[in-house]
């Protein structure tokens, strides 16, 4: 965007005679109505959100008390060049200290507290894996350099398994990348590629998680609240307990006009007409239906019935092809789930464990997360991180927080003899504390302190199964003149999927276009042609593969300075 475009567009016409309905309460939901607000000039008494479950974040959630228990499905890594997030979040007042606002608190505790790993990969029960090597060779490096290189046209439906050879999964590049960003080798090669054009930035960090910011609390303390707590002080309108079963969509004449709404709130059913000077937002698609809860003694179930936003995507595809082909993403539970769990300690034993292995003392609001640690030979492909001490803002200081999760939860266990998915929270427990090098003898202890809630995730990486571009409907197809897509599961060129970036800019986009405002989204961080950015990555391996990794690079490089004045500088 910069700031030539950081305006105020003037106020549409007749915009206090239109109404705006939000189908979903998660963060592209929530931006979407304070961009209607600040940008759209829109009162908020003229937005309704709806949400079928009782609590707005969608997959940012974050909940519990230390009696029973803190849970979170899962955080989202964060780094300073999200600028559509910044700039959502830097005009949210914080509901913590007066006068400052959301980015001010947030990009204030990162400064003073920067992120950094000392350990990221363990393996052999507690062996701390020193390497900053990404352990690539010539081959991989071509690979690579292809990858970057060619069209996502060229590659297709094409999965990660597919392009790279048998060799490149077993480097520690992919072990990183894997357990960064839950890749798994049958996820689309389309999406790696975009992950690496868009990070290519934070390349050298990779291995010690530099470069990456967090919140003071969980995601959703941290900004749903805040950003929550403005909407309703507009005077936005949230109705819980609400399923939107259909939407009645005319096609006439190449148009597209949702006409009506069709739902069933508190389990009564109701009808909203709506008109061609109406908006409607739907964040089609979802990585957090039909999640489930286990506890201490019971694991969680894997629940495939069809959810509301899977099966209202559904609906509506079946009206035109624009909508998108949401059978690509959903269609494969058992390529698509993974298993979470969140471990809710009070006292010393566990803390101490986990100190142990991130090199770092949990000081409350004074230790940054340290990143992921990834337990190599896990079966499960098993990782845990503490983020910043305490999580939840009702967090007694003797407690910690801890969030794991695995990659294969149809696999068993090294030390419990059951698949991952059929583990109770006290079962999981026990495959970490073995992995940390605990005696059976003396694990009882560390249980004794221990809350652990498991959560299975039906669609948590449905946003990476192989698609085309076709796939994914436009942001507002073609046609469409009061109609929207959110979220992870609409087409954005250049940008990546799972990521709170991409929720929030299809919501600036969807706002823009709809009210046909003069103001673009900010421009996707250019680091891919950035000759700086390269540099540095290329100097990133201080081993026998820099020169290799300097290769690809430069490879890179030449490809786009041929034909130029700069042609020569290689």
């Amino acid at each position: 965007m910069g700031s030539y475009q950081n305006i105020h567009p003037r106020k549409p016409k007749d915009i206090e005679l239109k109404r705006a309905y939000i189908i979903g309460s998660g963060i592209a939901s929530l931006a979407t109505a304070e961009y209607l607000i600040r940008d759209g000039s829109m009162a908020g008494e003229q937005i309704t959100i709806f949400e079928e479950d009782l609590l707005a974040g969608g997959a940012m959630d974050g909940m519990g008390s230390a009696e029973d228990g803190f849970v979170a499905r899962g955080g989202r890594e964060m780094e300073e060049h999200y600028e559509c997030l910044w700039d959502l979040f830097s005009q949210i007042p914080s509901i913590e200290e007066e006068g400052r606002t959301v980015l001010d608190e947030f990009k204030e505790l990162n400064d003073i507290d920067p992120n950094y790993s000392n350990v990221r990969i363990i393996s052999n029960r507690g062996e701390k894996y020193r390497s900053k090597s990404l352990g690539l060779d010539d081959k991989h490096s071509d690979e690579l350099t292809k990858l970057l290189l060619v069209t996502e046209e060229e590659l297709g439906r094409q999965t990660v398994e597919e392009y790279f050879s048998k060799s490149y999964l077993q480097t520690d590049m992919w072990l990183y990348w894997r357990s960064m960003f839950a890749f798994e080798v049958w996820h689309s090669v389309v999406e790696m590629k975009r992950y690496m054009h868009r990070f290519i930035h934070l390349l050298d960090g990779m291995s010690s998680m530099r470069g990456l910011v967090f919140t003071k609390y969980n995601q959703y303390d941290s900004l749903i609240l805040p950003l929550k707590k403005k909407l309703e002080s507009s005077g936005v309108k949230f109705r819980f307990d609400t399923r939107i079963l259909d939407l009645d969509i005319e096609i006439l004449d190449g148009e597209k006009i949702v006409k009506g709404i069709e739902l069933e709130e508190s389990g009564v059913l109701k009808h909203i007409q709506t008109t061609k000077n109406d908006l409607i937002f739907f964040t089609n698609g979802s990585m957090t239906e039909n999640s489930t809860k286990g506890d201490m003694s019971t694991p969680p179930i894997l629940d495939k019935s069809e959810g509301a936003c899977w099966s209202l995507w559904k609906k509506i595809a079946t009206k035109d092809s624009a909508f998108g082909n949401p059978e690509v993403f959903c269609s494969d539970i058992d390529k698509s789930k993974w298993e979470s769990f969140t471990i809710t300690a009070k006292g010393s034993k566990f803390r101490s464990l986990l100190e142990s292995f991130a090199e770092r003392k949990f000081l409350p609001h004074k230790t940054a997360t340290g990143g992921i640690i990834t337990i190599k030979d896990s079966s499960w492909l098993m990782s845990i991180t503490v983020n910043r001490q305490p999580q939840f803002k009702n967090q007694p200081e003797d407690v910690i927080v801890a969030w794991a999760y695995g990659l294969f939860p149809d696999k068993k266990g090294d030390f419990i003899d059951k698949k991952m998915s059929d583990c109770s929270g006290e079962e999981l427990l026990l495959e970490l504390l073995y992995h940390l090098g605990i005696e059976p003898s003396v694990m009882s202890k560390y249980i004794d302190e221990c809350k652990v809630i498991p959560v299975m995730m039906p669609y948590i990486t449905s946003q990476f199964m192989p698609r085309v571009k076709s796939d994914r409907p436009k942001v507002v197809p073609d046609g469409c003149k009061n109609l929207a897509f959110l979220g992870q599961f609409v087409e954005i060129d250049g940008d990546c999927v799972f990521t709170v970036e991409y929720s929030v800019r299809s919501a600036m986009i969807a706002v823009y276009t709809l009210l046909n405002l003069e103001k673009e989204p900010p421009e996707i961080y250019p680091s891919q042609y950035d000759i700086r950015v390269l540099a540095k990555a290329s100097k990133a391996i201080k081993s026998e593969h820099e020169s290799i990794f300097r290769k690809l690079v430069e490879k890179i490089i030449k490809n786009r300075l041929k034909n130029t004045t700069l042609e020569g500088l290689f």
